[in-house]
C-alpha cells in the first residue's frame, strides 16, 4: 500500500508557459497551463520516489520549507 506525503509546489509563469518547482526535493515540471505544470510536477515526483534509492531520499529531502513573502526596498 503506497502512502501519501504533502509536499509544495510552487508555480510561476515562464513565458508561453509555467513551471512547476518542489522546493523540498528540488524537483521540477512544466506545462502550458498551471494544472497542467503543476500534474507534470507530481507525475515527476511519483517518478522520482520509485526511482531514487532511500539513501538519495534521505539526502534531498528537505522536511521544513517556509513559504512566505518579504518586502524589499528598491
Amino acid at each position: 500500500m503506497k502512502t501519501t506525503r504533502e509536499l509544495t509546489a510552487i508555480i510561476e509563469r515562464e513565458g508561453d508557459g509555467y513551471v512547476a518547482l518542489c522546493p523540498e526535493l528540488d524537483v521540477a515540471s512544466q506545462g502550458d497551463t498551471i494544472e497542467e505544470a503543476r500534474t507534470n510536477l507530481i507525475e515527476a515526483l511519483e517518478l522520482f520516489f520509485e526511482t531514487a534509492s532511500p539513501n538519495e531520499v534521505r539526502e534531498r529531502l528537505h522536511d521544513e520549507v517556509l513559504v512566505t513573502r518579504v518586502k524589499v526596498a528598491v
